[in-house]
């Protein structure tokens, strides 16, 4: 076992115990040479038995080597495999965030509309994985392998039991697999397992999410999903029940036929199909009665979106002019509640949010809780990418996931925010305002998100150069916008000096002239010490600043020294 502060190869310190399995622990550790988190995970060969110790290790190798082959935003990267006398280290990417076992043990059943967003996901990469060739056939889906990242997205972790489909294997498992989620064909040589095996897992695993009863806990039985709440969809519950059929025939036949099914659940509804039949047969008869009961209802809607726009108008207002934050929060909520797809009472939420200068995970998991449901919706709205921008700088300036006295967030809170900002690009024309400045952000934050892979392959040249460009313009949009406060232009400078630092060598191999960084470094020198604080938090980070800039100048005295 490794041990606290211990470090591998000269390079991984152990941090901390984070999970342990069956066949593995899970460390936290950081890279001494890139100061990038890791997770390390520690395979002992040492078992009491022969014939389970080489399981052990082959399990572990053919994991590592299944997941280098792969490239999916919701699965883990491996960038290391140690192979010792007595012990394999496995290097993988550290995933922040919570398994979805720990958020059902905490809070219960989850809502039905994020389990079914939560689902869309699981099917997209489990759809990945049966379209390898060979397939992948994952067999451990259960919540406590499912991450649930700061940002909303999932990460499927442990392939610990992973294969690949073998055509004409009809028995290649030997009971493998965690019970209750597994299928019946995971045990005891029924038969090969295949993309519907993961259909089966899938399904018992959306049964946990959205009714809070472990399957494999009592009564160790898969009931009908409104037994346990009647005010689920009949047509999730459908979908379920055809996902966890005994026999692999009666199952959804892949994961693309389960996506197609949860996206038209409400279509399978029995009370949906019921009031479709009802207006079939009765068309005929009330034709008459269809006109009049058109007008009052074309009336009566205009009355409605008369009395929503009001109360909308009404909560925001009151937001507007509330003192106190947890009513300011409380009104948008509502507000929310009446027009979701609307910009104005998110937008006021954010800013309610980012006051206090941090967003704290608390504030985040209410914000993605009135996001996540409507965001195809919003998608749709021609403002969304306003909503975009801001969601994706309160994530890059606030987010205090990980932060703490030693350790300072800000990769995280760019990893957090690019998908947003990606959407900004997506959902915008060149020509808008926040175009060019999320173009920037979302550059920038997938430089770092990505250098230290790229560091570690060597294939790093030529990153450098964007990067520094990138910076140089977003120095220049935010010192002409007059909105922007001082934590925003810290945050940019405190980067700046980081990566002076960090990359000034890298910069100048690149071809960064020594007069453009001085100047930018002088810059932002000068642009510090000018700055006006007004808080604690930002007269420390002025202060961290400062504490820099000597630093910074001899990184560029080194770099262009002749």
């Amino acid at each position: 076992m490794a041990e606290i502060g211990s470090v591998i190869e000269g390079k991984y310190e152990i941090l901390k115990l984070v999970g342990r399995g069956g066949m593995s622990k899970v460390y936290l550790a950081m890279d001494k040479r890139l100061n990038k988190q890791w997770a390390v995970k520690e395979i002992e060969k040492s078992t009491r038995e022969k014939n389970t110790n080489e399981v052990v290790i082959q399990s572990a190798i053919a994991e590592a080597n299944l997941i280098k082959r792969l490239d999916h935003p919701a699965l883990p990267r491996i960038v290391d495999i140690i192979d010792r006398d007595n012990v394999i280290y496995v290097i993988m990417d550290y995933i922040e965030g919570e398994p979805l076992s720990k958020i059902i043990d905490e809070y219960g059943a989850q809502p039905q509309e994020l389990v079914i967003e939560w689902a869309k996901q699981l099917c997209e990469v489990l759809d990945y994985l049966h379209t390898r060739k060979p397939s992948i056939i994952y067999r451990d889906m259960k919540p406590a392998n499912v991450m649930l990242k700061p940002d909303g997205n999932l990460k499927l972790i442990d392939f610990g039991i992973a294969r690949e489909f073998k055509e004409k294997n009809l028995a290649d498992t030997v009971s493998l697999g965690t019970k209750g989620y597994a299928a019946p064909e995971q045990f005891g040589g029924k038969g090969q397992t295949d993309a519907r095996t993961d259909v089966y897992c899938l399904g018992v695993t959306l049964y946990h999410l959205v009714t809070g009863h472990n399957p494999s806990e009592p009564p160790y039985e898969l009931y009908p999903i409104r037994n346990w709440n009647p005010n689920l969809s009949g047509g999730l519950e459908k979908i379920i029940l055809k996902c966890t059929q005994l026999n692999p025939d009666d199952r959804y036949q892949s994961c693309a036929e389960l996506l197609y099914a949860l996206n038209h659940y409400e279509e399978v509804d029995d009370e949906y199909r019921a009031k479709q039949q009802a207006k079939l047969r009765k068309f005929s008869f009330v034709t008459g009665a269809a006109i009049i009961s058109l007008v009052i209802g074309i009336f009566g809607q205009v009355m409605k979106v008369q009395t929503d726009n009001s109360d909308y108008s009404r909560y925001v207002q009151l937001a507007e002019r509330a003192t106190a934050e947890g009513e300011k929060v409380d009104y948008y909520l509502n507000a929310i509640d009446i027009k979701p797809t609307e910009n104005d009472a998110y937008l006021g939420l954010i800013k309610t949010f980012r006051s206090d200068l941090n967003f704290t995970v608390e504030e985040e998991q209410i914000l993605m809780k009135k996001v996540t449901p409507h965001l195809s919706d919003l998608r749709e709205q021609e403002n969304y990418e306003e909503l975009a921008f801001e969601i994706g700088k309160i994530y890059w300036y606030y987010y205090g996931y990980g932060k703490n006295e030693s350790n300072d967030n800000q990769v995280t809170r760019m990893k957090s925010s690019v998908q947003w900002f990606d959407d900004v690009i997506q959902h915008s024309s060149t020509d808008q305002d926040n175009f060019e400045m999320a173009t920037i952000y979302q550059s920038i934050g997938k430089f770092n998100e990505e250098i230290n892979i790229h560091i570690e392959e060597a294939s790093d040249k030529g990153m450098y150069r964007p990067y520094w460009d990138n910076l140089k313009e977003l120095i220049e949009l935010v010192s002409k916008s007059q909105d922007e406060n001082e934590i925003v232009n810290l945050e940019l400078y405190k980067l700046t000096m980081y990566s002076i630092e960090t990359y000034a060598r890298k910069f100048k191999s690149d071809g960064v002239e020594e007069a453009e960084i001085r100047s930018v470094f002088d810059q932002v020198r000068n642009s510090t010490e000018q700055i006006s604080v007004t808080t604690d938090k930002t007269e420390a980070m002025k202060n961290d600043i400062i504490g820099r800039i000597s630093t910074a100048e001899k990184a560029i005295d080194n770099a262009y020294r002749s």
